[in-house]
This record gives structure tokens, C-alpha cells and sequence, in this order.
């Protein structure tokens, strides 16, 4: 867990299509990040 006001580090991700997202691209600007399980998981 990150302590308030602190930056997350950079991490690079696929899209829902497939193309790599980093979290760097968004320097500047507000981002939600948001997991949930995947559908029909006990998670």
C-alpha cells in the first residue's frame, strides 16, 4: 500500500485489445486504476 500522495511506480500492461499501456503515458493526469475478478472466479 502506498502512502497518501505518494506516485505509483510505472508498470506496463495490455489493453483489452492487446496493446501495452504504461502508466507513465498518463504522467500528469488523473488515473483510476480498478482490478475485479474475473468473471465466475472465486476471487
Amino acid at each position: 500500500m502506498l502512502e497518501k500522495g505518494t506516485s505509483a511506480p510505472d508498470f506496463t500492461l495490455p489493453d483489452q485489445d492487446g496493446n501495452l499501456i504504461s502508466l507513465n503515458g498518463y504522467q500528469g493526469q488523473w488515473v483510476l486504476l480498478w482490478w475485479y475478478p474475473k468473471a465466475a472466479t472465486p476471487g
